[in-house]
């Protein structure tokens, strides 16, 4: 981004706790605890394509590039080397620009090669929204142009953008890859999670010492 000003994107914090449970915290407690004694359980696409590669899986649903820079700000990045970072953050960012959400994004990645100065960063592009071509459909776009842009300047980060395989010639998506236009069903995963699992296969050849792969 340009200037000085302060990305609110890129601001570290917590889930605020609304429903008054904790559970957003003890999500990320549990992440915490499995970077120190084992790899969480795989399912279904992940199972099949990224268990192999012994893959960790950090996601919680809902997040913004503000809450997941606060997480690897407290300590889900301790006691983990991996090979390969993979990075999905950012059509939750409602409140803010493209450019900020971008920034956002940079900003997290940024963070990785600080504190994970051997791996490679994958960033995934932000996928389609909407069953038509809408407002939020095109700052997704947008925010992609800028990562597209800004990636490269990290040296050991790269975008890696699916989104056109969800779009078909007339502008929609179909209910067979996002069931609520948003959300991915199986067959929409498997689109998403072949060419990542090619691209991480190739990266990992290069450094075929040690597989591992963390997704944020």
């Amino acid at each position: 981004m340009s200037g000085d000003d302060l990305n609110p994107a890129a601001v570290a914090r917590p889930v605020e706790d609304a429903q008054g449970d904790d559970r957003w915290m003890s999500q990320h407690t549990r992440f915490v605890q499995e970077c120190k004694d084992a790899e969480p359980d795989q399912f279904e696409v992940r199972q099949d394509l990224f268990s192999p590669l012994h893959a960790l899986n950090f996601g919680i649903a809902g997040d913004t590039t503000c809450n997941v820079l606060w997480r690897l700000q407290n300590g889900e990045l301790e006691n983990i080397c991996p090979k390969v970072v993979v990075l999905w953050v950012g059509t939750n960012n409602y409140e803010h620009t493209a450019e900020q959400v971008a920034g956002g994004i940079l900003a997290i990645a940024q963070l990785l090669t600080s504190r994970l100065p051997k791996a490679k960063i994958v960033v995934l592009g932000l996928l389609p929204r909407g069953e038509r071509p809408n407002p939020l459909r095109e700052k997704n776009t947008v925010v992609n142009g800028y990562l597209r842009s800004w990636l490269p300047r990290l040296g050991r980060a790269q975008l890696l953008d699916v989104s056109g395989d969800f779009v078909h010639s007339d502008g929609a998506i179909s209910l067979q890859d996002m069931f609520d236009f948003l959300h991915l069903t199986a067959t929409g995963y498997r689109t998403m999670a072949k060419p990542l699992s090619d691209l991480l296969l190739q990266i990992l050849e290069e450094t075929p010492e040690e597989r591992q792969v963390s997704p944020v």
